[in-house]
Parts: C-alpha cells; structure tokens; sequence
C-alpha cells in the first residue's frame, strides 16, 4: 500500500521588522533633494490615515521652526474608492481626522461612475505638481497598491475608454477562455491581470482595444519615493477590522448605501440619481455584501459575518501586494503606528 504524504500548511509569514521614524531625516532629505514624495501605505485597519496625518503635523512644527513657512505637507489620497461622492462610512474616509491637513483625491468623482487607474494616474500627477510647485510636501497615503505603484513608479498607462458591448459579450466566456484570448493578444508577466474576474474583463479590454488602434500612453516620471509602511500583527488587524465594521454599521453604513439605491442620498448626482444595485456591487466589499443585504440576497448576519471575512482577505491581498513591492527592489520603512 502506498503510504500517504501531506504537504505541511506553511507557517504564517513573518511580519517586517520595526523601525523608528526619523521624521527630521525624512525632512532633510527632502528638502536636500534626495526625495521628492513621501508615501504612507499599509493594509485596512492598520491605522495609516491617522498616521500619514501626523506625520504631516510633524513635518509643519519642524518647517516652521527652520522657516517660519507656512506652507507645508498635504495629504494625497492613493484609495480606489474614496474618490467617490457619498460613498463616505463604507469607504472610511475619516474626513475629520485631517482637521487642518489639507488633503487630495478624495470626494472627486461622483458615484455611479467608473472611475480607473489612468484617470486617477492623471489626478494625482496634477495634485503632486500643485503641491510642488506652491512649495508643499506631498504625502502619498492609501493601501491600493496599484495606485501607488502608478502614482510612485512611473507606469506607463494606456487610455483605453470602456466598451460597454464588448464587456457584455465578454461576460458570456469563461475565465479559462478569456485568460486564453488575453495571452494571445499579450505576455501574462503576472497574475494580477486576472485575478479577479473584473480585472481580467479589462486587461483582456485594453488589449484588444490596442491591438486595433494607437493608443496614447502616460509618460509621468518615476517619483524619488520614501515608503513608510504601518505595522499591525494579522490577529490585531483582523480585530481592528472587526471593531470597525461594527461601528460603521452603528454609524449607519447601511442606510448610506440605501440611500444611493433608492435616489435619497443627498450627494447624488442627477444623472446616477438612483444607482443600480448592480453598480454598487461592482465597487465590492461594503458596496457590494451591504447591497445584497439590502435587496434581500442576505440577512444582516449573514451580510455582516460575509463581509467581515472578505475585509480579512483583502487585507491579506493588501500585505501581499506590499511584500511583492520589495520583492521588485522597493525599500519599505515599516513602523508601528
């Protein structure tokens, strides 16, 4: 009889080591040349935004010693969901945690609309300029990891506008045969050209789009980044991820979304004046388990012991996207908030 192996479940991966933020040193470096962006960036729940906001006060106390300048470091937001109008307790703005700090990118687009990677490579180009040029200090702070590797590393990004009937004719294939069209069309360098179903649609999109036209192409200057990562064990997260929702749901995160679907929400826009519940799960997460919930696909429990869960995944996914960025050579300064 052939004897049975197992393959041992790896352990949990180790987390960085701490360090200690020199906050005069990252001041000097700027202000010397050798930086141009700070960005701060770290999973859901791991306490970023108050950080990034902080930090920035630090940064003001110390230029106001040096030059008595009252110009001084602001906030650009790198979340794929905070752009959005109305969307405020499911996305976790925390708007009054900014108090005098200015910030960028958030509250730009109205919801209902798709908003994506190149237009949000173009805004930020804009803010950091702004910034720049009246003599501020930008701060890049977020967990999508796409958006700040567009925003730090230089991407060259092509404009590709939506094509509703393609995307309907898309939608009737299998994952295995779209993965197949796109790796006809171009080399698959990784798997987060696929990795969700959404994604994969618009890869396979853009390709087809540009391989029938020209196609113009972003051309923004990598930035000379200094990366501050926020620290927090996968147990305290995933607690403080936990303790958040239900806030939230106190906060009425449910009766926010109801609002955008029954047209009462007071941010909305005529023309997205209601938003199909088929919109709102496509910004997922909150969006689209609190909608389900809603149209009757889950009760409450359900809904919130689903999405609890998938908020402990994506944090996952956020920590592992960051690790991968070292991988490629990215130096990450992680800290205990």
């Amino acid at each position: 009889m052939t004897k049975k192996t197992f393959t041992p479940i790896p352990p949990m991966a180790e987390l960085p080591p701490a360090e200690k933020i020199d906050v005069q040193e990252i001041l000097e470096k700027y202000l010397q040349g050798e930086i141009d962006l700070i960005c701060v960036l770290g999973p859901t729940a791991s306490g970023k935004t108050r950080y990034a906001v902080q930090l920035a006060r630090q940064i003001n106390e110390l230029l106001a010693k040096v030059s008595g300048d009252e110009t001084g470091a602001e906030i650009i937001s790198a979340d794929s969901r905070q752009v959005y109008r109305g969307m405020d307790i499911g996305t976790g703005k925390d708007l009054s945690e900014y108090e005098e700090i200015p910030y960028h990118l958030m509250d730009i687009v109205d919801a209902g609309e798709k908003y994506n990677i190149f237009e949000y490579q173009r805004d930020f180009e804009k803010a950091y300029r702004d910034i720049r040029e009246k003599g501020g200090i930008p701060i890049l702070c977020g967990g999508s990891g796409l958006y700040i590797e567009a925003a730090t590393c230089g991407y060259s990004l092509p404009e590709v506008p939506a094509d509703p009937e393609l995307r309907a004719e898309l939608e009737k294939e299998s994952d295995e045969e779209l993965i197949k069209r796109l790796a006809a069309l171009k080399p698959l360098h990784n798997t987060t050209d696929y990795d969700t179903r959404k994604r994969l649609i618009r890869a396979l999109e853009i390709a087809i789009y540009e391989s029938e036209h020209p196609v113009e192409r972003t051309a923004y200057l990598p930035k000379k980044t200094y990366y501050i990562g926020t620290l927090v064990s996968r147990d305290e997260r995933n607690a403080k991820i936990d303790r958040r929702l239900d806030a939230r749901l106190e906060e009425g995160m449910v009766e926010e979304i109801r609002g955008l679907i029954d047209g009462t929400h007071p941010a909305l826009a005529p023309e997205h004046n209601p938003i199909p519940a088929e919109d709102l799960i496509y910004y997922g997460l909150e969006y689209k388990f609190v909608t389900q919930h809603i149209i009757g696909e889950l009760t409450f429990e359900q809904m919130r012991t689903q999405l609890a869960t998938a908020i402990h995944q994506f944090a996952k996914r956020q920590m592992t996207w960051f690790r991968g960025m070292e991988r490629k050579g990215i130096r990450i300064h992680w800290t205990k908030p």
